[in-house]
C-alpha cells in the first residue's frame, strides 16, 4: 500500500486564493482523461499528493480513498483480498488516480451488468466554490430525500466541486473466468444477445470487436463451464477486456475520429453512419471511427433514443458532448450555482458556461 499524505488543507487554501484571485482551476489527477470535453484555462490545482485509502474493509465491502491515489493501487489493494471495483473503470494512462476515476464517470466492459461508478458511490468530501470542505453520504448504502450530492460527483469531470475523498462499495472477484470467441456478425451478435438477455447466463462482458462476438462469463466453476459448453465458440485469452476497457486494442488506433455512442440496450444501431464500429455492452455503447459530420451522427444516433459524443481525434468541435435537453441544462446551471457561484472548476469543461 501507498504513502498516506493528507492536503486538503492545502487544496482549501488554494481554492480560498483562486476565489480572491478571482480565477478559474483547472483540476488534475494523473491527467489521464484530459483529452475529453472541452478545453479549458485556468490555475492548475493538483490533487496527487493528496493520496493513501484511509479505510479499507474487506468484510463490509467498503474502501474510502484520497482523490489522488492510483487507481492502481485502489486495484491491488482489493485484489489483495479477492475483490474489485464492479464498474470497472477505465485508466487510460498510468497515472490515473481514484479522484479521476470518479469524476469522469466512465464505466468498463461489465457496466450492464454489475452497474456504473455512481451506483457504487456511497459518499465522498469535497471542496465546493466557497471553499467549504463538506461530506456527503457515508459508507453505508442508503437513499436520502433530496440530490444525493456524491453520486452527482460521478461523470461531473470537476465542474461542481473538488473531489478529495471518496467511499465506494466494492465486490468480490468472480471464482472462474471464461472469454468466448463466436464467429458471428453484428446483426446476428446481437440477435443472440437480445435472447440471452433473459436468460440466467453469467454474462459479465459483450463485444463485437467487428470480426466476432466476444463474451467473458464470470460466477462459480459450474455454471461459467456449462454456459461456455452450451454458447459454443473457441475459449480465448481473457486480456481482451482489459485491452477494450483501456482503449488498447488496434480499433483505438488513428488520428480519424472517435465517437462514443450510447444507445437503449438490444434497440436498433444508427443507420447509414459511415465507418466502423465497434460494439460493447451487448450492444447499449457503439464505438465508432469516422469522419462524418458531428450534426449527422447526433441525428441518427437520436433517432434510436441515443447520444453521441466525440471523444477524440481530427474532428475538433465546440460541444464534444452531446447537447443537453433544455431541463437537465437548467438543472445542471443551478447546481453549478449553489455549489460553484464563481465558476471556479473547470469551467466550460462539459458544455459552455458550466
Amino acid at each position: 500500500m501507498g504513502d498516506s499524505i493528507d492536503r486538503s488543507d492545502s487544496l482549501q487554501e488554494q481554492v480560498r486564493a483562486a476565489i480572491a484571485d478571482d480565477v478559474p482551476l483547472r483540476i488534475r489527477g494523473g491527467n489521464s482523461k484530459a483529452f475529453l470535453g472541452r478545453r479549458i484555462e485556468g490555475r492548475e490545482i493538483d490533487t496527487r499528493e493528496h493520496r493513501g485509502i484511509v479505510h479499507y474493509d474487506p468484510t463490509e465491502l467498503v474502501l474510502t480513498a484520497r482523490a489522488g491515489t492510483p487507481l492502481r493501487e485502489i486495484e491491488a489493494a482489493l485484489a489483495e483480498h479477492n475483490q474489485m471495483l464492479p464498474c470497472e473503470p477505465p485508466h487510460f494512462g498510468d497515472g490515473a488516480t481514484f479522484g479521476g476515476a470518479v469524476a469522469a464517470g466512465l464505466s468498463g466492459p461489465r457496466r450492464p451488468w454489475s452497474g456504473a461508478v455512481r451506483d457504487f458511490v456511497l459518499g465522498c468530501r469535497l471542496i465546493d466554490g466557497h471553499a467549504r470542505h463538506l461530506r456527503f453520504g457515508g459508507e453505508v448504502m442508503k437513499n436520502v430525500a433530496g440530490y444525493d450530492l456524491s453520486r452527482l460527483m460521478a461523470g461531473s469531470f470537476g465542474t461542481l466541486a473538488l473531489l478529495t475523498e471518496i467511499s465506494m462499495k466494492v465486490l468480490p472477484r468472480p471464482l472462474h473466468t471464461i472469454t468466448l470467441k463466436l464467429d458471428l456478425d453484428i446483426a446476428e451478435s446481437l440477435r443472440r444477445l437480445a435472447g440471452w438477455a433473459s436468460q440466467p447466463l453469467p454474462i459479465s462482458g459483450a463485444s463485437h470487436d467487428g470480426t466476432a462476438l466476444m463474451l467473458r462469463l464470470e460466477g462459480g466453476h459450474g455454471s461459467v463451464e456449462a454456459s461456455a459448453a452450451r454458447l459454443g465458440g473457441d475459449i480465448v485469452d481473457g486480456q481482451f477486456w482489459s485491452a477494450l476497457r483501456d482503449h488498447e486494442l488496434p480499433f483505438f488506433t488513428g488520428e480519424q475520429a472517435l465517437w462514443r455512442l450510447s444507445l437503449p440496450t438490444h434497440k436498433q444501431l444508427p443507420q447509414h453512419l459511415p465507418g466502423t464500429m465497434l460494439i460493447d455492452w451487448a450492444g447499449a455503447q457503439i464505438w465508432l471511427r469516422s469522419d462524418a459530420d458531428a450534426a449527422l451522427i447526433r441525428e441518427r444516433t437520436t433517432a434510436v433514443g441515443g447520444h453521441a459524443t466525440r471523444w477524440r481525434g481530427a474532428t475538433d468541435i465546440d460541444c464534444p458532448f452531446h447537447p443537453l435537453p433544455a431541463a437537465l441544462l437548467a438543472l445542471q446551471q443551478r447546481l453549478k450555482a449553489q455549489l460553484d457561484p464563481q465558476g471556479l472548476f473547470n469551467p466550460g469543461r462539459l458544455y459552455a458556461g458550466l
